[in-house]
C-alpha cells in the first residue's frame, strides 16, 4: 500500500462496519487524514485510532474536519438519513466538498440527493463497492463510479488507495445503477448454483464431482469459486453478504425495474428465494443447507 504522505484532502467518513474498516484503515495507510462517525454499529476502531484516525459525535461533525466524506451504509434510508436529518453531514459540509456515497442505493434516490447536494454547494459521486470484507481489508476493492470527468479525476488517487479495479461508470447515478445490475446477476448465480447444489445432494451425486463437472464447464467462475469453500467444508466466511441484504439489494432492482419499465421475470423467481428464507441473517451460501433439508419427509 502507497505510504506517501498525502494532504490534498481531509477525509471523513460515516460506516465503519464490515466493508467500512478496511476502506479506513487504507486510508490512513496512505497518509490521509481521517475522521470518522463514533457509531455502534461501527466494527472495533482501535487500530484506527492508534493510526490517528478521529472519532466524532456526529455526523455534521465529520463533514466539518473533511472536504470529501465517504458513506459506507447500508442503503438509500441510510444515506438520506445520514445526509438530511439535524446535525446530519449537510450541516457540516463545507462548498465544493465532496460527499462519495459507497452504500448501494437506488439511482432514483441518488439523483434525488446529487440535487440535494449540489444545491447546498457541495458534489455527490457514487462509488458503489463490489468484493468482500476480505478485499475491504487488504485494499482490493471494486469500484463502480458515477461522477463528472473531473471529479472521477481528482478522487482516483482516494479510490485508488483502497481499491483494486476501478470503473468510471458515467455520470452521477450510473454507479449504483451498474452495482444493482452486478448484484442481480451475482445473486441470481448464488440461487441459481445453491438450488443446483442441494439437487445434486439429494440425487446422492459426489461433491467433488459436481464441482468439477461445473467447473470445467459452463458453471465455473467467481460465484462457484465463493460457494466452494461451504460445498467443500461448511465454511462461510469468504462470502460474509447476508441473506437481508440480499433480499434488499433485490428489492432495490425490482423497483429500479419497474421506473425503467424493463421485464423482469427471472428476477421475481430470485428475489422470492431470498425472501422466503426465514432466518434473514443467514449467509448466502447457508442457503444451501436450508435448501438440501427442505421438503424432508
Amino acid at each position: 500500500m502507497n505510504q506517501s504522505v498525502r494532504t490534498e484532502h481531509r477525509i471523513g467518513m460515516v460506516g465503519v462496519g464490515l466493508m467500512g474498516h478496511g476502506i479506513a484503515k487504507n486510508i490512513l495507510n496512505a497518509g490521509y487524514s481521517l475522521a470518522f462517525l463514533d457509531h455502534p454499529g461501527n466494527q472495533p476502531v482501535d487500530d484506527l485510532l492508534s493510526a490517528g484516525a478521529v472519532p466524532c459525535s456526529s455526523a455534521r461533525e465529520v463533514a466539518e474536519k473533511a472536504d470529501v466524506v465517504l458513506l459506507c451504509v447500508t442503503g438509500s434510508p441510510q444515506v438520506e438519513a445520514v445526509l438530511f436529518e439535524p446535525n446530519g453531514v449537510l450541516e457540516g459540509l463545507a462548498q465544493g466538498a465532496i460527499v462519495v456515497d459507497c452504500s448501494t442505493s437506488l439511482p432514483s434516490s441518488t439523483a434525488n440527493v446529487a440535487a440535494r447536494v449540489d444545491k447546498a454547494g457541495g458534489h455527490l459521486v457514487d462509488a458503489a463497492m463490489t468484493r468482500t470484507p476480505k478485499e475491504a481489508e487488504e485494499g482490493r476493492l471494486n469500484l463502480i463510479v458515477g461522477a463528472h470527468e473531473t471529479l472521477f479525476e481528482a478522487l482516483h488517487p482516494l479510490l485508488a488507495s483502497f481499491a483494486e479495479v476501478i470503473t468510471h461508470a458515467g455520470d452521477v447515478g450510473s454507479g449504483h445503477t451498474l452495482k444493482l445490475l452486478h448484484n442481480y446477476v451475482s445473486l441470481g448465480f448464488s440461487a441459481v448454483l445453491a438450488e443446483a447444489t442441494a439437487a445434486s445432494r439429494r440425487a446422492g451425486i459426489d461433491d467433488h464431482a459436481f464441482l468439477e463437472v461445473l467447473t470445467k464447464g459452463g458453471g465455473g467462475g467467481v460465484v462457484l469459486e465463493r460457494l466452494r469453500p461451504f460445498i467443500e467444508s461448511g465454511d462461510a466466511s469468504g462470502f460474509r453478504f447476508s441473506v437481508a441484504n440480499a433480499h434488499k439489494d433485490l428489492g432495490y432492482y425490482h423497483t429500479m425495474t419497474d421506473e425503467l419499465n424493463t421485464t423482469r421475470g427471472v428476477a421475481g423467481a430470485v428475489a422470492a428465494l431470498y425472501a422466503g428464507v426465514e432466518d434473514q441473517t443467514m449467509a448466502v451460501p447457508e442457503l444451501i443447507r436450508l435448501l438440501e433439508t427442505r421438503n424432508e419427509s
